[in-house]
């Protein structure tokens, strides 16, 4: 006969097999579809840039969607400053579990030269994801500056000082006009903002009266009248700004400044981790919708593979190393 002690006993027994079996099953369908389980929590998602410039916007429009196909948050943290490299730094230092990624341009690759002291090796630092897209910049004026075409601008900057706005000594809004007048001949006065965000909001505002902006984060601008277009900075037009002529058709003809966009993460990101993230990028950004809200922004998307993005990368540390040493550009 079983005592009541005994009875007590196993029906304790039977609600705590229940409970670690919970427990279990809860954390099984906590894990992600990744490797590993991965992932499990919240991602810190960095945009080395502040808020309102076009790394951020496509940031934002991706890290929502893969969010919803990871299972976790991708939480967008902006560490603008120094060019972009406090956040590449933070990245860079990183433990490669997962949960530290960031979203950046082709600015990153302009770092290795223009930074003497900097704090790690830009080719070698960083776990290449997956290209997510392409943009044009375009040449954008304040609508007070009495210029339609590229040709009048050119014409008003040999008579006087024009000023333009940029991200910042070294960034590639800055770039991009220091190629500009490298190839034209021109001298125009650099106003440097700390991101180009609030450079381009000052171009509107009429602080600054030049820039050449990514299209993205110009477009809105320029559909309100607020921002005149002169030119798209790729050598083919923009099939969101069809009637905006290139600035290579506008006289300037071996004038090309496209700029990419990629994912990355520590160089120390496990092999099958890099691989299936980059799957999973590909996946997303291949989707008709996402495809069309990022082409509404601008943005042409381009996706690879991690080679592909890695090879991109050192082949600009290279290239803009030449134009940056031209232009005696150098930030100690």
């Amino acid at each position: 006969m079983r005592t009541t002690h005994q009875r007590r006993w196993r029906v304790t027994a039977s609600a705590g097999l229940a409970s670690v079996l919970a427990a279990i099953a809860g954390v099984a369908l906590a894990q992600g579809k990744g490797p590993g389980g991965y992932p499990v929590k919240s991602i810190r998602f960095l945009v080395p840039f502040a808020p309102g410039g076009t790394t951020d916007v496509i940031a934002r429009i991706v890290s929502q969607r893969l969010s919803e196909e990871l299972g976790q948050q991708l939480v967008v943290d902006n560490r603008g400053g120094a060019g972009g490299t406090i956040a590449a730094e933070l990245v860079a230092r990183a433990p490669g579990d997962g949960y530290t990624l960031k979203m950046n341009h082709q600015g990153m690759t302009f770092n290795q030269t223009l930074y003497p002291k900097l704090p790690f090796d830009t080719a070698k630092a960083f776990a290449a994801i997956g290209m997510v897209g392409v943009t044009p910049n375009v040449l954008v004026v304040n609508p007070t500056l009495q210029a339609k075409t590229v040709t009048e601008f050119l014409a008003l900057a040999k008579k006087g000082e024009i000023s333009y706005g940029s991200g910042g000594v070294g960034s590639s809004s800055h770039l991009a006009v220091e190629l500009f007048m490298l190839q034209t001949g021109s001298k125009l006065l650099h106003v440097p903002y700390k991101g180009a965000g609030p450079a381009l909001a000052d171009t509107v505002g009429g602080q600054v009266q030049m820039m050449i902006a990514t299209l993205p984060g110009a477009s809105s601008f320029i559909r309100a009248g607020k921002l005149r277009p002169l030119g798209m900075s790729g050598l083919k037009r923009s099939p969101a700004f069809p009637d905006i002529p290139t600035i290579a058709e506008s006289g300037v003809p071996k004038y090309d400044y496209d700029t990419w966009y990629g994912m990355f993460g520590p160089a120390s990101l496990p092999r099958p981790m890099v691989v299936w993230l980059n799957q999973t990028i590909n996946r997303v950004l291949n989707e008709a919708a996402m495809r069309q809200r990022l082409s509404d922004t601008g943005l042409e998307v381009e996706t690879g593979t991690p080679e592909m993005l890695q090879k991109v990368v050192v082949d600009d540390i290279a290239r803009w190393g030449r134009i940056i040493r031209t232009a005696n550009i150098r930030i100690d």
